[in-house]
């Protein structure tokens, strides 16, 4: 029995754009409720939700099984991390603030068992092989693996062309936020400056035969990008709908604003 096949990195090779959510909550009963609510893909956010090993492990748990693909972004581009994560279950791995090709060569390993990689062999005991009962989960698991890198900064613009083509790396995911704040422009991750140099960096990523995604908060700049080539879009978080759900119920009961307000780029 081989390891479990990755939908997400199959859906991803027809190019057609695919509807995710973000998952800030690190909570499963959160996490088991956007699952059901008709997604493609949903991440698991390890860098700015409060999640640890153990939290995000128990939302793959539930989330498995569920109509729905699941990445998790690794909260640092380390090797320790990414073995873990991978060992818990993860298939796809999503890895913020990668600046060069170089780095993103160093991930690639860093998912693949050897020669192909150096991640250690310990699948014996963990949840990645479920416990030891799918006897080929070592030599079929690297063709399962999905990564995808994160490029926000002027740097990862400057060296995306490299980036994308680095043999192994499935999809480049733009950070708007990080990338403006990188521009002098912090908080105005939807300035022109930054919209032309997100739309220069999607046409670049399709085409290198790779998944362009993003996450933005504001339909209309969603369906933009998704228009421009975009083809990994995550439409919301599940913090800031909760809040503003929320805040929305209050206030028609209360009349009072609760105040607040978000980006629409993440």
């Amino acid at each position: 029995m081989p390891a479990p096949s990755n939908g997400l990195k199959a859906a991803m090779q027809d190019g057609r754009p695919l509807i995710g959510l973000w998952l800030a909550m690190a909570d499963a009963y959160a996490a088991e409720i956007a699952g059901r609510a008709g997604f493609d893909w949903l991440v698991i956010d390890g860098e700015h939700g409060p999640n640890d090993v153990r939290s995000i492990m128990r939302q793959l748990q539930v989330l498995e099984g569920l109509p729905v693909e699941v990445a998790v972004r690794a909260p640092i581009g380390e090797t320790w991390v990414i073995k873990q994560l991978l060992d818990i279950g993860a298939r796809t791995i999503l890895v913020p603030m990668v600046d060069c090709a170089e780095q993103a060569e160093e991930l690639v390993r860093a998912t693949r068992y050897p020669p192909a990689g150096v991640r250690g062999v310990g699948a014996a005991i963990a949840r990645a092989s479920f416990f030891n009962t799918v006897p080929d989960y070592v030599p079929t698991a690297n063709a399962e693996v999905c990564l995808l890198v994160q490029a926000e900064s002027r740097a990862a613009m400057e060296d995306l062309e490299r980036i994308a083509a680095v043999e192994g790396v499935d999809g480049v995911f733009i950070g708007p936020a990080d990338l403006a704040a990188d521009m002098g422009l912090l908080g105005q991750a939807d300035a022109p400056e930054v919209r032309a140099m997100v739309e220069k960096a999607i046409r670049t990523i399709r085409a290198a035969g790779k998944a362009a995604g993003i996450l933005t908060l504001d339909e209309t700049v969603t369906r933009h990008y998704r228009d421009v080539g975009a083809n990994l879009l995550a439409v919301g978080t599940d913090v800031t709908t909760f809040s503003a759900a929320l805040r929305g119920l209050a206030s028609s009961f209360t009349g009072r604003d609760g105040g607040g307000g978000s980006s629409s780029s993440y």
